[in-house]
């Protein structure tokens, strides 16, 4: 029998999936690959894949995990089966650069951004925003690794040759335009099917902890992807929330073979929006949720692989 299969490297992350999956009765299995092995000459079983690999999946100790689920979709993809948030989808979830020069393409703004390699490059590249606020951040992240705000390239040399310097796990680190939001709140819009769900409010008015250009704090608990908030009402669904931007996003996420994922931008004092984050393993926050009462993002992922699995096995039959 066809199943659901959840590729993913966090237990924690996956529980509340599982229970929507049980609510609804659908199959699923567990495929956790914080390490493992794939038979490239064997046939995958037959279902609906869907990949929730982690950016931030070095930090719970499984470095590699992204590498082994690449290896595993490129399997699944050459054998013709069907793949939620396939290879593309992971390639931008561990690469920021990636995510601005796809958003970027279909004419979403981003802020000002410039990757660099080695610590003297990444004091060159700070020079061209002198005289303006600017943030460090890893290209791989999550969890808000590396974010830090300066105001001057003095300061950011101090950071960078001080014992506090968070090395990129893949050598990259972003210096980026700090956009500051008049109201100290950012937005995430969630995506089900590649279709606009909803909007959350998060508040980031506790500290740079909670930057606004990458609202989550080290701890995962207190992401605005997690499922507990700090504070609150720090995490408001946005009631009604209607935007031209949608319909880009959306159209990015097709263009990328994305069918789940959570966007995030801020306003600057002059209404102008940025975008900054592509998340294909969202979560989502329950106080925000039962607060609304009208939209559940795990479950609106659940019935949506669900459907997908009964068109899978409507097609077998009719095969």
């Amino acid at each position: 029998m066809s199943k659901i299969y959840v590729i993913h490297e966090n237990n924690e992350w996956t529980e509340h999936l599982f229970k929507r999956l049980e609510e609804l009765e659908l199959p699923y299995e567990d495929w956790l690959l914080d390490s493992g092995k794939v038979d490239l000459t064997s046939e995958p079983p037959e279902g609906i894949f869907y990949n929730r690999m982690s950016a931030s999946s070095h930090t719970r100790g499984h470095r590699f995990a992204p590498e082994l689920t690449s290896a595993v979709l490129s399997w699944l993809e050459q054998n013709g089966r069907k793949v939620v948030n396939g290879s593309r989808a992971l390639q931008l979830e561990v690469s920021k650069v990636l995510q601005y020069l796809e958003l970027e393409k279909f004419g979403i703004k981003t802020p000002k951004t410039i990757a660099a390699v080695g610590k003297e490059e990444l004091l060159k590249a700070a020079e061209t925003f002198e005289g303006i606020k600017f943030i460090t951040k890893h290209n791989r992240a999550g969890k808000g690794l590396g974010v830090q705000l300066f105001q001057s390239v003095t300061a950011l040399r101090s950071y960078v040759e001080g014992e506090n310097f968070e090395e990129p796990v893949d050598g990259i680190t972003l210096i980026q335009e700090y956009i500051e939001s008049p109201e100290s709140y950012i937005t995430r819009c969630e995506f089900v099917g590649g279709k606009f769900v909803y909007a959350v409010r998060v508040d980031t008015s506790e500290g740079f902890e909670l930057c606004p250009a990458d609202a989550c704090t080290i701890d995962d608990l207190f992401c605005p992807a997690g499922e507990e908030a700090s504070a609150p009402d720090k995490f408001q669904i946005r009631e009604g929330f209607d935007h031209p931007v949608l319909e880009k996003y959306e159209k990015v996420l097709a263009a990328n073979n994305i069918q789940v994922a959570g966007i995030e931008f801020i306003e600057d004092k002059d209404g102008n929006i940025y975008t900054y984050d592509i998340n294909t393993n969202t979560n989502y926050n329950s106080d925000a949720e039962a607060k609304s009462r009208k939209k559940y993002g795990m479950l609106e992922v659940a019935n949506f692989l669900g459907n997908e699995l009964k068109r899978l096995e409507g097609s077998t039959t009719a095969s």
